[in-house]
């Protein structure tokens, strides 16, 4: 009997040309981004600056001294691509960059689509967990060129937190995260991880700062918020010498770190000689919506592509559906300059939610102002959430992997349209960003989709 060698036996089960991963669209470490690209050069009208409040000190100069003197070079920077340092490249390829784009062929055949085609983005596959990463590693590379010894900071969903536990510790820094009380409370495991990293994680109003000891002083329960949260990391980054204040979202260098996703994703559309008529993320601040929307939405300010974006939001936080498009404060304690951009109110109760990610007040400014110019549309979802995880159950029953709650809005949205589409006559493609795995969400899955039972 003739024996086949095993690389002869695998050959039988594929044609030429056909690749075992065929619906996984990689790309080599050769061809990862040198640049970020900022889109602020390409707006349809100049980019609102911050504003000073008519009273009390200057917000400006509070962040001169709190936050990343190259961070804050960025923020205003009209120059479109900025060059990736040398050690921020390797750091990227260290965390697993470039990373895949994947056709989701088994959630189209799920859905029983014909004339839809769905792609999605793994940002799922950082160290961490989630996008965050991509602006996490950068920013500690420069607090180290800064001198910096301790990065702090606030998180929502705890994905940020741990992104910059992460790269704290990677550049041997300390890191000290103020989370949202009502999401500290529950994700045990995912503060497990920020501790592993060495990190100290106070819940969010603390007994840290002023801000902190005066909402506890007149509600001892509060659940907290991200501009609480953001309040606290910038107060106690002032009184610390050595800190400085690392931001996850909203700003327009971290969605300028993160374009990173787009501009790879742009290529590997091209490998495929495919090409997205609408991308869709969930939206919060805006970090991940952002990081793959922007480079495709340049392309489009620049005539050279059409395409459509969707942001995905909850009721919890409908900044961009609900959200009136003026000045605000970026934190509840008024630290941060006035920033336009389209809010909810930097005061605004907001009823916590299992994809406390999105729990935010105000959108990126580069973002609101693409939604004032229609360029962004956005949707919100029902806080009750229901249809958010049974679409995470439809895409894990279909594509095999648990999605963060966050993500689960972007393909909440995606299925929506999808089927939409289905019922006209045109084929689209729709491209996802999954922000991040819902591995450290498991007692949310838990009590949303098998009714608390495990």
């Amino acid at each position: 009997m003739k024996v086949l060698s095993l690389n002869a036996s695998y050959s039988m089960l594929f044609t030429p040309g056909e690749s075992m991963n065929k619906n996984q669209i990689s790309l080599p470490v050769e061809d990862l981004p040198t640049k970020w690209y900022n889109i602020i050069p390409d707006l349809p009208e100049p980019l609102p600056v911050p504003k000073e409040p008519n009273q009390g000190p200057s917000r400006l100069e509070f962040l001169s001294r709190t936050m990343i003197h190259e961070c804050l070079k960025q923020e205003g920077s009209t120059q479109r691509w900025i060059p990736i340092p040398e050690e921020v490249k390797e750091l990227y390829i260290q965390m697993g960059r470039p990373r895949p784009l994947c056709r989701a062929e088994r959630l189209e055949k799920r859905l029983g689509l014909k004339k839809t085609r769905i792609y999605y983005k793994r940002e799922d596959l950082s160290p961490t967990g989630s996008h965050k990463t991509n602006t996490a590693i950068v920013q500690a590379y420069y607090a180290v060129k800064e001198g910096k010894d301790t990065l702090a900071t606030e998180t929502g969903a705890g994905q940020w937190g741990t992104a910059l536990s992460y790269a704290a510790r990677l550049m041997n820094l300390d890191c000290v995260v103020f989370w949202v009380r009502s999401v500290y409370d529950w994700k045990t495991d995912r503060k497990t991880l920020m501790k592993l990293f060495g990190s100290i994680v106070y819940p969010s109003p603390s007994k840290q700062t002023n801000i902190g000891r005066e909402i506890l002083a007149k509600n001892p329960n509060h659940q907290g918020s991200l501009g609480i949260a953001v309040s606290e990391g910038l107060e106690y980054t002032d009184k610390h010498e050595g800190a400085v204040y690392c931001l996850g979202s909203v700003l327009n260098h971290v969605l300028m770190h993160q374009s990173i996703i787009g501009l790879e994703t742009i290529k590997q559309f091209e490998l495929v000689d495919d090409e997205p008529d609408l991308i869709i993320g969930c939206l919060g601040g805006g970090s991940n919506f952002g990081g793959i929307a922007l480079p495709f939405a340049g392309e489009v300010l620049q005539k050279k592509r059409e395409c459509s974006f969707l942001a995905s939001q909850s009721a919890a936080a409908p900044n961009l559906v609900q959200g009136e498009y003026k000045y605000d404060f970026a934190d509840v304690a008024e630290h941060t300059p006035l920033l336009k951009m389209y809010t909810i109110g930097h005061k605004t109760e907001m009823s916590p939610i299992r994809a406390d990610g999105l729990r935010y007040h105000g959108a990126a400014p580069l973002i609101s102002l693409l939604r004032h110019h229609g360029i962004v549309k956005a949707t919100a979802y029902p806080k009750d959430e229901n249809a958010i995880f049974e679409a995470a159950r439809i895409f894990l029953q279909s594509e095999g992997w648990l999605i963060a709650p966050e993500s689960s809005y972007a393909v909440r949205a995606a299925i929506d349209e999808a089927i939409r589409n289905e019922k006209g006559n045109d084929e689209k493609v729709i491209c996802i960003n999954i922000s991040g795995h819902g591995f450290l969400d498991l007692l949310a899955y838990q009590e949303k989709m098998l009714g608390g039972k495990s």
